[in-house]
């Protein structure tokens, strides 16, 4: 075998991964309300002009605003399974590794908005609809490493060709990896609500989105190992026309784009124990620029990284994908609010690059349920929980980017400091399902763990 078909061949693995690629791209948890009751599908309060835009119809009269600050911390890991990654010389005779990923987002911002009059309403909204903080990965992930850890056995096979003793010379090697991501989905929202009768309004409105991500790696160091301790010099390899620096892998680039979401919202609010609401969004069309200020790699990489390097890829599709919700509140007395809700995110039509979108088997589902209670007159206290179901085949799967069914609890209370202004505390834990992946002889078991922090403010004036 030649030695270019040889490293064709350490290549398939790599290019069979889209290793930056980002996931689902809706982010609901936009107020500190949401955290301690993330069922506010039919609320009727100051976020609703996010998840309720019609029933804002139904606040006192006057102008309301809601201010959030969140902080979210999650840890994506990937332990990773493949027999060659026993010869990297740092982890000799382990063929198991655990990639491990920080995701931090030390503030996210939101800002709700609202004027209600007799029959006319208007609201808008800022806040992080998608991504919202960073990803490192500081000692890169399985998928860039499994391709080089098949070198010492792919040079072993180049050096037989010419002398039969050296079948078996090289041993082990070592490689520094590093990979980081950044996404934020800006949401400028407006929209307005007309109330039909005393009891049923209707909204209607857009969301301007702004996305702004980053990815910046590399790859780089690689050395072969006759043995554990010893280290090939770089001028042996070369008498053989091995150069590992042509190896190397070097990537910086920003992406931009913008996109436009309508959506249409109706509630019901049936007497004083019930109110009903249905929401619709449609689908986001959404085009990111690359904006490339470093892409260094072999062209047998190009497949992947590809979509990250201007000159070869301006527009990358990802589209968000149209969205339904529905949901219900029932208060048995004017102290106490029980509140259900069901999610629907239209996965399989949201375009994305590489016909991604295609390897997902059903759109994303979600049930919410949660209860407030007002016990005393300065301060409500509430819980809620959700849980969100994926139904993403194994070629979705990816060490960059992936997506993990899950259970969250959220839970709080409201001060309400006096009658104009109120303060919101929230916490929200997230439950994910662990998700195996084999292909071929590489196994990835996923694993995602997150909590989020937040205060908000409100005001009517």
């Amino acid at each position: 075998m030649t030695k270019r078909n040889l490293l064709l061949s350490a290549f398939v693995c790599f290019t069979s991964y889209n290793v930056f690629a980002g996931g689902l791209l809706t982010n609901t948890n936009q107020s500190a309300s949401f955290l301690r009751n993330p069922s506010r599908d039919a609320i009727i309060d100051i976020d609703g002009v996010y998840t309720n835009p019609a029933g804002v119809a139904f606040m006192p009269k006057g102008f309301h605003l809601g201010f959030t600050l969140q902080n979210a911390k999650q840890q994506r890991d990937v332990t990773t399974t493949f027999p060659t990654l026993a010869q990297n010389v740092n982890y000799f005779g382990e063929d198991t590794r655990k990639y491990e990923g920080d995701a931090l987002a030390p503030v996210v911002p939101s800002i709700q908005a609202a004027y209600v009059s007799d029959r006319w309403s208007v609201g808008a909204a800022v806040a992080i609809g998608g991504g919202g903080g960073k990803c490192e990965f500081e000692d890169g992930i399985g998928s860039f490493e499994a391709p080089y850890s098949l070198f010492p056995t792919l040079m072993n096979s180049q050096l037989a060709n010419v002398n039969s003793a050296m079948a078996s010379y090289v041993k082990g090697y070592s490689m520094d990896m590093y990979m980081k991501g950044r996404q934020y989905y800006w949401n400028l929202q407006v929209g307005g609500t007309y109330k039909i009768t005393d009891n049923l309004a209707v909204g209607v409105g857009g969301r301007f989105v702004l996305a702004s991500c980053s990815y910046k790696g590399y790859v780089r160091d690689i050395k072969l190992y006759s043995d554990p301790a010893t280290e090939i010099p770089a001028a042996a390899l070369s008498a053989y026309g091995i150069n590992m620096d042509a190896y190397n892998i070097s990537l910086n680039t920003d992406q931009s784009g913008l996109g436009f979401t309508p959506f249409l919202s109706v509630d019901w609010k049936i007497n004083e124990h019930w109110n009903l609401a249905v929401k619709y969004e449609f689908k986001t069309r959404m085009r990111l620029h690359n904006h490339t200020k470093n892409a260094e790699y072999p062209p047998l990489a190009g497949a992947v990284l590809a979509q990250f390097d201007e000159s070869k890829v301006k527009k990358v599709a990802e589209d968000i994908p149209g969205i339904v919700t529905v949901g219900a509140q029932y208060s048995p007395i004017p102290t106490v609010r029980i509140n259900g809700g069901f999610h629907y995110y239209d996965d399989t039509h949201a375009t994305r690059y590489g016909d991604k979108h295609k390897t997902i088997n059903h759109g994303t589902t979600e049930i919410t349920a949660g209860v407030e209670w007002d016990v005393a007159p300065f301060i409500t206290v509430s819980a809620g929980y959700q849980k969100t179901n994926y139904d993403l085949s194994d070629e979705y799967m990816n060490d960059m980017s992936f997506n993990n069914s899950s259970h969250l609890l959220g839970l709080g209370c409201r001060l309400n400091v006096s009658k104009t202004v109120s303060v919101d505390l929230g916490y929200m834990r997230n439950f994910y399902k662990s998700k195996d992946v084999t292909t071929q002889e590489k196994k990835d078991h996923y694993k995602r763990e997150n909590r989020v922090f937040a205060v908000g403010v409100n005001m009517t004036f």
